[in-house]
């Protein structure tokens, strides 16, 4: 294991929270919101693709979302893709672009995203965790090795807990906004 390096555990716990925001922008919320079709992958030219890849997608109006697909050929793929992804979202077919209406949550749905962002907070929380559990380990191999003194390991080991702590925070933070916005509180 390598040496205790707190930049390192920090750079990839922050990770762990912008993997969560995301995560959490794929979630509907009733408005229109571009992130919303991130996951779709188109199957074109033989392989999958990413849908940014053979379009571009825009927010007209705040309940409805534009795709602009750049070949004509690709526009039945992509509206194909885009009603097998379960996003819920039945796409209007204008020749070149395809319009997806943004229809209202039911309240069942609701509940279910916000339990979906609680299940990505949670975990991110785990890698966070796990993180901490690296640098932990880190430290009391360095005080194994007589590196470091059992008071820097203590030192060390609160800093870490306290950097833990702010970051849990963020992720918890960033997930509970998402829980608003879906639940439309």
């Amino acid at each position: 294991m390598a040496k205790y390096d707190k930049a390192d555990l920090e750079r990839r716990m922050r990770g762990a929270v912008e993997a969560l925001r995301h995560d959490l922008s794929g979630l509907r919320t009733g408005r229109a919101n571009t992130a919303l079709l991130d996951s779709v992958q188109v199957e074109v030219y033989g392989s999958h693709m990413p849908l940014s890849q053979v379009a571009t997608v825009s927010v007209p109006e705040p309940r409805l979302l534009s795709v602009q697909v750049w070949d004509k050929s690709n526009v039945g793929p992509v509206e194909k893709a885009i009603r097998s992804a379960g996003l819920g979202l039945n796409p209007i077919n204008d020749g070149n672009t395809l319009r997806l209406p943004i229809p209202d949550l039911t309240e069942e749905r609701r509940k279910e995203l916000a339990k979906l962002a609680s299940q990505y907070a949670e975990k991110a929380r785990v890698a966070i965790r796990n993180v901490r559990r690296d640098g932990m380990d880190a430290l009391k191999q360095d005080e194994t090795k007589k590196e470091i003194s059992e008071d820097e390991r203590k030192r060390a080991e609160t800093d870490l807990q306290k950097l833990t702590d702010e970051v849990i925070k963020a992720a918890d933070e960033a997930a509970t906004q998402k829980e608003k916005e879906i639940l439309g509180k």
